[in-house]
């Protein structure tokens, strides 16, 4: 079903359903119901509504500012509980129907509010293939890459085990795009890599359902006769909701998974490049930090990054809370993965650029993203910064990867960082 989840007649059927639902458990009973047990429920739900709000704002620990759709729809759904048990000995049977019916419709509706905040699932076709697990689009097994003809003029997308014999991180299966040059002779090509991260709560398609990367790569390669980065899509995280940001610590050393495990195993498998400077990162939200804080505390693996709408540096609410829950307590590690501290320790970087790219619907980000630009260009690192129409989602992700692919991959295959656009394939 190529069936909008962010905007159209869908998601607003559902509000509608929704709200129907809970006027039918309503219902127009007397007037004791009507002006004492109605109000009451409806002020019960209210204040249930605030406290589970209170609970994952400021107990949780999250820092991004989370829709306020997410809640009134979380308290439509609680609405519809109280009003079933204020009524409890009046209800009729199709209100004990309506009330369920009611909930399921509101959490849903709630859960898709968040969806349309982040972006992370446009259509329903997305959300079914990530929860089931469907092959992506041009996904071929790695058997198979052998039939994949050199006159292709499309890349490919396989799944990989990356052993985990360095970090001990326990990750899923990750994914690599191989651009339609890397099929055109028995002699492989030794490609430049960008690896990509996706968000906080994300998975490795993310970049390619949601984020359209291997689209963009492919219409890249389309313009420059079959020539793109192969691009690597890494399990950062481990898990939907374990935060890592990137770093060794209590979630798992997914720094050294990244650094350590990731990529050794594309250089020996793909024949790549193993020059730091034909190696990048890229990400959004979570991804954009890790990109920037992995080039800068690890140059000698990796020559430039893309940091679309990141932090200033890994975080998880405070310092007190992150240097706790990242780092387990301590400190010096903190500061040594704070990009602005770690480009000032190192000095002059060689080689080294990056694109900044944030929304002009986070204008707190301008400042903190303006900040980092001037300590990479004190620290001798090329960077872009450009600030474009959008919001914190993953659209605005894949929109801004389109935009900087062709800066990146000048980065990738000009020794030195020098700036411009290739007008044909770059050798090799």
């Amino acid at each position: 079903m190529n069936v909008s989840l962010l905007h159209g007649w869908f998601p607003l059927s559902m509000k509608v359903l929704a709200v129907l639902a809970l006027l039918v458990t309503i219902a127009w009973r007397d007037r004791v119901w009507r002006l004492r047990r109605l109000p009451l429920a409806l002020a019960a739900a209210t204040l249930l509504t605030v406290l589970v709000a209170l609970s994952v704002v400021y107990l949780s620990g999250n820092t991004d500012p989370l829709p306020i759709g997410l809640w009134l729809w979380i308290g439509v759904g609680l609405a519809a509980v109280a009003v079933l048990v204020a009524g409890w000995r009046g209800n009729k049977w199709w209100q004990w129907v309506a009330g369920p019916v009611a909930l399921v419709l509101a959490f849903v509706t709630a859960a898709n509010a968040l969806n349309i905040y982040t972006g992370y699932y446009p259509t329903v076709n997305d959300a079914i293939g990530e929860l089931t697990g469907e092959p992506l689009p041009d996904q071929v097994p790695f058997a198979q890459l052998g039939s994949v003809t050199g006159e292709t003029r499309k890349g490919r997308v396989i799944s990989v085990t990356i052993p985990s014999t360095k970090s001990g991180f326990t990750h899923r299966r990750e994914l690599v795009y191989l651009p339609p040059i890397w099929f055109r002779s028995a002699q492989r090509p030794k490609l430049p890599v960008m690896m990509m991260i996706g968000g906080e709560y994300s998975t490795p398609e993310n970049w390619v359902r949601t984020g359209h990367a291997v689209e963009t790569a492919d219409a890249y390669a389309a313009k420059h006769d079959g020539f793109a980065p192969i691009l690597v899509f890494p399990d950062a995280t481990g898990g939907f909701k374990n935060d890592t940001e990137c770093v060794n610590g209590p979630a798992g050393n997914s720094e050294d998974h990244l650094v350590k495990d990731v990529p050794p195993f594309i250089i020996k498998t793909f024949g790549t490049a193993a020059d730091s400077r034909k190696w990048g990162v890229g990400g959004w939200s979570m991804g954009g930090t890790c990109a920037l804080t992995l080039v800068v505390t690890h140059p000698g693996l990796f020559g430039h990054f893309f940091d679309v709408s990141g932090d200033t540096r890994p975080n998880l609410g405070g310092r007190k809370q992150s240097v706790e829950q990242l780092f387990g307590g301590d400190a010096a590690a903190y500061d040594a993965h704070d990009p602005i501290t770690a480009m000032a320790r190192h000095g002059q970087y060689k080689n080294v650029s990056g694109w900044f790219e944030i929304a002009d619907g986070e204008p707190q980000r301008l400042p903190t993203t303006k900040k980092l630009e001037e300590a990479a260009n004190q620290a001798g690192i090329t960077t872009r910064m450009t600030v474009q129409h959008g919001g914190h989602t993953w659209q605005f992700g894949a929109d801004a990867f389109k935009r900087a692919l062709p800066w990146l991959t000048q980065q990738l295959t000009t020794a030195g960082g020098q700036t411009g656009t290739p007008s044909a394939a770059p050798t090799p």
